[in-house]
C-alpha cells in the first residue's frame, strides 16, 4: 500500500508494552530466552551471518525467528549463554546500539535500498544519518520505527514516521496518526535528517509509545517542531512551493520470493523463511550458496526473508534452498503470517506453525486473489497486529475466527483446527464471510476440543 493508504496497526497488547528484547536485555518465552539482533541497515555481511548461526547453535535452540522489521531472534537462550551470545555477536559488530531502553534499530529500509535504479535519493546514507539522530534522542520509546523509501509511490510497512520520495523527486515527512495519516513537509535530502531529529524529540517529550496515537493537536505540534528545525537551514527552493502530493501507484516495498534481473550488471535472489522460521543450519546453507554465487552480504527482508545480490551472471536455482525457504512468489504461505504458538510461546494454547502449513493450502485460492490470513496463538497479535482476510487467534486450544478484523477483535466463533479447515474448503464457493458466519445449527466443536 501506498503511504496515502496507510491502515494502521492495532497498539500491543500490556504485556509488550514498552520493552523490546534485544542481546544484553533478552526476553522469556515459552523455550527459553528471546534474544533479538538488530543488524544494521537489515544488512548482514557473510561472516556476521556465520556468527548469527554460530550463536544459535551454540548458545540457543537452533532456531531464528525474522521479523517484520527485518531483524533476527534467537530462541531457546539460557541465563547461563546469554552473555557469551551476547559476546559473540558484538565481536562480530552486531551488539546493542543503545542502554537506555530506546530502540536499538530506529531505521527500516527496502531490502534493494542502495541498489534500486528507482531511488531518488540515497536511503542508506540518509537511514544512516537518521539513526545517529535518534541515538542522540534521550527518552525515545523503543518501539518507535522510521521507514526510509526512495522510490516514488513504493508500498511502505506500518510504522510512526515515513521519510520517503514524492513524485517530484524531493523527500517527504509524514507521520502515522490517530486517524490514519499525517503529512508534515517536503524537504531536501539533506535537510532531512534534521527535520526528523526535530520530530523524534517532539515526539519523546509527548510521553506517548507510537506516533499513530498522537491526537490532531499533537500532529499538529509536532509539524511546527519539523517547521522550525528546516527554518533553522538554509531556504529550499523545496520549501519554497506548496507541499508535493504523494503518488497513489504501488511498488513493493520487498521483492518477492525468487530471482529476477536488478540491472544491467546485477540479480536478486530472494527467499522466504515460512512463516518467520528457520534454523541455524539453513542459515549456513545461504551463506554458503552466497559466497558460491559471489554475494558479499546477506539482506533481510520485512518479508521475513532474506535477499541476495548477485552478479547478473550468476547461475541461481532458488530449487536448490527449497526445502529450508519459500522460493516462488505463488507459495500459500506468503500470505499466511503466524506466530510461534505453543509450545515455545508461554502466551499460546495451539501449535500455531503446524496449523498454520494447513491453513495456508486450504487458503490457496484466496492467496491467489492477494488476501492474506493470520493464525495467531494469542490476541496480541504478535505475527501481524493489523486486519487480515481471515484471523484466527489461538484460546484454550481452540481458534477465534475473525473475518477481515484484528486479533484483538471479538470473535464470531471459536473453532479447532479442523473445523477451521473444514470451513475454508466451504469458502471455496460461498466466501469467507459466508464460511466463517456464526450459525445456531453448527458448533463445529463436539468432541474434538484440542487441550489447551
Amino acid at each position: 500500500m501506498s503511504v496515502a493508504t496507510h491502515r494502521r496497526v492495532l497498539p500491543e497488547a500490556p504485556a509488550r508494552r514498552g520493552w523490546c528484547p534485544g542481546l544484553s536485555r533478552p526476553m522469556p518465552t515459552g523455550d527459553g530466552l528471546l534474544a533479538r539482533v538488530h543488524p544494521p541497515l537489515g544488512i548482514l555481511t557473510l561472516p556476521q551471518a556465520r556468527a548469527v548461526a554460530e550463536g544459535a547453535r551454540r548458545f540457543g535452540n537452533g532456531h531464528l525467528d525474522l521479523t517484520a522489521r527485518a531483524n533476527l531472534q534467537i530462541r531457546g537462550v539460557s541465563e547461563a549463554t546469554r552473555a557469551p551470545l551476547a559476546r559473540l555477536l558484538e565481536a562480530a559488530g552486531l551488539g546493542d546500539t543503545r542502554a537506555d531502553g530506546g530502540p536499538q534499530r530506529l531505521t527500516l529500509t527496502s531490502p534493494l535500498a542502495g541498489h534500486d535504479p528507482a531511488e531518488t535519493f540515497d536511503v542508506p546514507a540518509l537511514a544512516c544519518a537518521i539513526e545517529a539522530a535518534g541515538l542522540a534522542v534521550a527518552g525515545l520509546p523503543p518501539k518507535t520505527l522510521v521507514v526510509v523509501e526512495g522510490r516514488a509511490g513504493a508500498e511502505m510497512p506500518d510504522a510512526d514516521a515515513y521519510v520517503f520520495s514524492r513524485a517530484s523527486g524531493e523527500v517527504g515527512i509524514a507521520i502515522a496518526a490517530e486517524r490514519g495519516f499525517h503529512d508534515l513537509t517536503t524537504c531536501t535530502e539533506d535537510e532531512a535528517p534534521a527535520a526528523i531529529a526535530a520530530l523524534l524529540k517532539a515526539f519523546a517529550r509527548s510521553g506517548l509509545r507510537r506516533m499513530r496515537d498522537l491526537s490532531p493537536d499533537a500532529c499538529d505540534a509536532m509539524e511546527d517542531a519539523v517547521r522550525l528545525a528546516l527554518q533553522a537551514q538554509v531556504p529550499s527552493p523545496a520549501r519554497e512551493g506548496e507541499r508535493g502530493g504523494v503518488t497513489s501507484d504501488v511498488a513493493p516495498f520487498s521483492p518477492p520470493a525468487g530471482i529476477a534481473p536488478l540491472a544491467a550488471s546485477k540479480s536478486v535472489l530472494t527467499v522466504d523463511a515460512p512463516f518467520g522460521r528457520c534454523t541455524a543450519d539453513a542459515l549456513d546453507r545461504l551463506v554458503d550458496l552466497a559466497a558460491r554465487l559471489g554475494a558479499r552480504e546477506i539482506r533481510l527482508s520485512p518479508a521475513r526473508g532474506f535477499v541476495l545480490l548477485l552478479p547478473a551472471a550468476a547461475q541461481a536455482d532458488p530449487a536448490a534452498l527449497a526445502r529450508d525457504f519459500i522460493v516462488a512468489p505463488d507459495d500459500p504461505r506468503r500470505s499466511v503470517a503466524a506466530c510461534t504458538g505453543a509450545p515455545a510461546c508461554a502466551s499460546g494454547s495451539t501449535p500455531t506453525l503446524a496449523d498454520a502449513a494447513s491453513v495456508a493450502e486450504a487458503f490457496r485460492p484466496f492467496a491467489v486473489d492477494g488476501r492474506a490470513a493470520h493464525v495467531s496463538g494469542c490476541a496480541k497479535g504478535c505475527a501481524r497486529p493489523g486486519p487480515a482476510d481471515l484471523t484466527l487467534v489461538g484460546r484454550d486450544g481452540l481458534y477465534g475466527a475473525i473475518v477481515g478484523g484484528a486479533p484483538g477483535d471479538e470473535p464470531a466463533m471459536h473453532l479447532p483446527i479442523e473445523a477451521v479447515l473444514e470451513r475454508l474448503g466451504r469458502a471455496k464457493t460461498m466466501g469467507l464471510a459466508a464460511a466463517f458466519a456464526a450459525d445456531r445449527a453448527r458448533t463445529d466443536i463436539g468432541g474434538t476440543r484440542r487441550p489447551a
